[in-house]
């Protein structure tokens, strides 16, 4: 035979060989060919455990036994035939002539059993866990084999855990989010805690004087807030995590140590299980969460006390920033309500109306202004004050604070408007500030039925006097900015309102305003005249309304600058007199 006809006869008995034990030379599952085992005559192999009256080659032999994994042969009866190394370690039970069902679990007995083509089955075995692959062989005989897939399986179970966890955190920081409303996220953080990690959970919030404020959650998701006069050091653990130091493990604390107020009140029977976590804030503690299980879930894992302490910290955020938001718009509110234009009304006889737009949306105050400074009584004069600050925005309504804080104090103490200007002139150039004001000072009097009035304008545009025939004429008064210069100068004009007479106090953004058909034309003088033509008659308060309508109108939805008017009034009705006819009287609304 030559020499290639060789390796090839060679290369045939060699594959062959494997395929008879591990199936196609291309891969697929372990198989024994049974065919090779005789039943002619007995073996002394039987003594070793391996066959039942078998012979079986030497080589085929040692492969069977150092398989990697355990492996039984059973017939059709249900005897295991034979069994390797791997195997008889396994199963001690599982020698040749032995039944099946007295060597191997349940699972696989059922498994070799079923009526139809044997498939893959898998089940417990002591402390470990096998999947069993069937490989048909000879004269209906079945090789099990048995791969041990306990790791494998932990490792899943430790990713779909470690998948719920992850969607679990993504939930809480999508709902943790949404809000900045504190009372809102306390609610979401006992109800994720609740649905995901207990039956029942409380967030208790750090104590305000002698309470704490608490959030309940029920087992049936239902929420309840409260207010508790108690201890937190009384509790194991809840001193400690509102002071923000490290959780105490669920195992140290015993639930009957749990005070009444600690359960939510649709928490039926006993806490079998605590759990209490801190919520850590942006520097100071948020709060602390407590977890509680009823009996037939088991204490918690260190890996459920784990997630808690993710979960805690999550939230622990979300509450410390909605705390921080609240208090932020709790003082912006109170300061806010210093900055905002008061709500004008009938001043000892004088009808007084204003409005007020900022530049920005969404912002309520601005650089224009306008205040009142009402008088003790009716004999004296009351002042309206309207004023434009250089800028916009929140620089410009601080400073604005600062001019009506200073008014309202020079206000009662000078009874000229040339004192007044030069006295709020001589702070501003003194303050840190760069920026002017321009004022318009209205003092206004009831007399005799009608309106005495006193204008000074620094730097701003002068009032408008709209008379009983819709006549409009300009006040004659100017004068210099405030907080330019050393000086102040200024002229002021003494002017009376008839019945339906008014004067009208607007800042430049009324008259700058643009916009019309192209966009880009101001509103100008001419058009507020016009329009304050036909208000002859009207009350301050549908002046006011009037412009201000009129104004949006022309800018539609285009940028403007801040827009503020006052409109004073002399009322149609008449003066009522004292009962006695010595004290003063007053005026009909």
């Amino acid at each position: 035979m030559r020499d290639g006809g060789f390796r090839k006869t060679r290369r045939a008995a060699r594959q062959g060989r494997q395929e008879r034990w591990w199936g196609p030379a291309h891969g697929g599952t372990p198989r024994v060919d049974t065919s090779d085992i005789r039943t002619d005559r007995p073996s002394h192999a039987a003594d070793t455990g391996s066959t039942v009256g078998t012979v079986v080659a030497p080589g085929e032999a040692a492969a069977w036994e150092a398989a990697p994994c355990p492996a039984l042969v059973v017939d059709g009866s249900g005897t295991v035939r034979r069994a390797n190394e791997a195997a008889r370690r396994l199963l001690p039970d599982a020698t040749p002539g032995t039944p099946l069902h007295r060597a191997a679990p349940g699972w696989l007995v059922t498994a070799h059993t079923r009526v139809g083509p044997r498939v893959a089955t898998h089940g417990p075995v002591a402390d470990r866990h096998l999947t069993a692959h069937p490989t048909p062989g000879a004269d209906g005989d079945i090789v099990w084999w048995l791969v041990d897939d306990t790791d494998r399986r932990h490792a899943e179970e430790a990713l779909r855990r470690e998948r719920r966890r992850t969607a679990f955190m993504t939930e809480a920081s999508e709902a943790l989010l949404a809000s900045l409303n504190l009372e809102r996220c306390s609610e979401v953080t006992a109800q994720l805690a609740a649905r995901h990690l207990a039956d029942a959970a409380v967030v208790v919030a750090p104590p305000t004087g002698r309470r704490l404020p608490v959030t309940y959650c029920d087992p049936g998701g239902d929420v309840t807030h409260g207010l508790v006069r108690a201890d937190p050091d009384q509790v194991p653990g809840l001193g400690e995590a509102l002071s923000g130091f490290p959780p105490v493990p669920s195992r140290w604390i015993d639930p009957a140590s749990a005070p009444a107020w600690l359960l939510p009140p649709g928490f039926d029977g006993e806490a079998a299980s605590l759990v209490i976590t801190p919520l850590p804030g942006h520097g100071v503690p948020a709060g602390a969460l407590v977890l509680l299980r009823r009996a037939g879930r088991g204490v918690f894992t260190e890996g459920e006390e784990e997630t808690a302490r993710l979960f805690a910290a999550r939230a622990g955020v979300a509450i410390s920033a909605a705390r921080l938001y609240a208090e932020q718009a709790g003082t912006t509110a109170t300061l806010m309500e210093e900055l905002l234009p008061p709500r004008l009304r009938q001043t000892h006889g004088v009808e007084l109306a204003g409005g007020y737009r900022a530049a920005r949306a969404g912002e309520r105050v601005g650089g224009d202004f306008y205040d009142v400074y009402r008088a003790p009584n009716a004999e004296r004069e009351s002042l309206v004050v309207l004023g434009d600050v250089c800028g916009k925005g929140l620089e410009a309504a601080v400073l604005t604070g600062k001019v009506r804080n200073a008014l309202q104090t020079l206000a009662p103490l000078s009874v000229g408007h040339q004192q007044i200007l030069g006295l709020l002139n001589e702070a501003l150039l003194d303050s840190r500030h760069t920026r002017f004001v321009t004022l318009v000072l209205a003092s206004v009097r009831r007399e005799a039925g009608r309106v005495r009035l006193r204008l000074t304008s620094a730097g701003h545009p002068p009032p408008l006097l709209v008379r009983a025939d819709g006549t409009v004429t300009e006040a004659e008064t100017q004068g210099s900015l405030i907080g330019v210069l050393p000086e102040v100068r200024s002229t002021t004009a003494v002017t009376h309102l008839a019945p339906g007479e008014t004067a009208l106090l607007f800042t430049d953004g009324i008259t700058e305003a643009r916009g019309g058909p192209l966009g880009d034309e101001l509103f100008g003088d001419a058009r507020l005249r016009e329009a304050l033509g036909q208000c002859a008659g009207m009350p301050a308060e549908a002046v006011v309304e009037r412009v201000q309508m009129l104004a949006s109108q022309w800018i539609g939805d285009r940028g403007h600058d801040d827009m503020a008017v006052v409109a004073i009034t002399a009322p149609r009705h008449a003066h009522l007199s004292a009962v006695d006819g010595h004290t003063p009287g007053r005026y009909t609304a």
